[in-house]
């Protein structure tokens, strides 16, 4: 059972980290330093891959092996809405933008550079907000509000 504590924290770590690689690939093509956005790009996905394989195992162990259910958000009053529009938005979002990462890193690895730059105008502040909006929901649900 204390295995299952860790994943809320990788999870936030995983989101986190993703979306400082995105920011530093943002940075590295705008000042032309291909090499280094190339592998702040595949870093964030390869990271945001093991953050969905850490979540969907989270989940999986913690409903079907425990039977726990979804933790519950116990903040009350005016951050209760606030927190499930976050919630809501991140998750139709993460589950939108998936593919589309996907498809915006094969066109810069088969070197179609003027599709690729054209999709990732779109996916880019996405995934951003997906990943950033990850760590807000964690700190939400684990650190400012956690379950009694």
């Amino acid at each position: 059972m204390e295995l299952l504590h860790i994943f809320p924290h990788l999870n936030a770590v995983l989101n986190a980290s993703s979306g400082v690689l995105l920011i530093s690939g943002f940075y590295f093509i705008l000042t032309r330093q291909v090499h280094r956005h190339r592998f702040c790009m595949l870093s964030a996905s390869i990271i945001s891959a093991l953050f969905l394989v850490s979540y969907v195992t989270h989940h999986v162990i913690r409903t079907s092996y425990f039977g726990l259910g979804t933790t519950k958000f116990t903040g009350e009053g005016i951050v209760r809405p606030i927190y499930f529009t976050i919630l809501t938005s991140h998750t139709i979002l993460a589950t939108l933008v998936a593919p589309f990462v996907i498809l915006t890193l094969v066109r810069a690895l088969k070197g179609n550079f003027d599709v690729h730059k054209k999709i990732a105008r779109l996916v880019y502040p996405v995934w951003l907000y997906v990943s950033i909006t990850g760590v807000i929901v964690y700190l939400m649900l684990y650190q400012l509000y956690p379950a009694r």
